[in-house]
């Protein structure tokens, strides 16, 4: 019994090494969402004229939210510009949809949009609507331009 105890101290042979790089990887993997699969963003949405006319003057992206003051997971709705928090805090901006209806709402965490009628993302870049609400975030959080890739 003592041989036991003192041997699982000791360097793992060149086999039991690999095993555990290749768990290890495994490990590393499933951690990152290499299971979940791809998310595509859509480059279409027939909910864009609930926009707010007005997405040049937005709310910073280190603005609580209006309901419970949580700092953040934020999202900035772009139908009336209401910031609220995620489905992971208190979900606030969730039933502000399911309250009102307005459906886009742009993340303060990542700067991705999200539109709750069509229960997908929506590619900033490639919808030109977006384009200036995304590039006005992403200014207020970082203070440079956005990098645009070609489209």
């Amino acid at each position: 019994m003592a041989n036991q105890a003192t041997s699982s101290s000791s360097s793992p042979g060149p086999q039991e090494h690999r095993l555990e790089g290749q768990a290890g990887e495994e490990d590393l993997l499933t951690l990152y969402g290499a299971e979940s699969g791809w998310v595509e963003a859509r480059t279409h949405c027939d909910h864009l004229d609930a926009l707010s006319s007005d997405l040049a003057h937005i709310p910073t992206p280190d603005t609580p939210c209006y309901r419970c003051q949580h700092p953040s997971e934020n999202w900035l709705c772009l139908c009336c510009k209401e910031v609220l928090c995620s489905r992971f805090v208190n979900k606030h901006m969730l039933q502000h949809y399911q309250q009102t209806n307005h459906c886009l709402a742009l993340s303060y965490s990542d700067l991705s949009i999200w539109c709750f009628s069509c229960d997908a993302y929506l590619d900033a870049q490639m919808i030109q609507q977006l384009r200036s609400v995304h590039e006005i975030a992403y200014i207020l959080k970082f203070g440079e331009a956005p990098p645009f890739r070609a489209v």
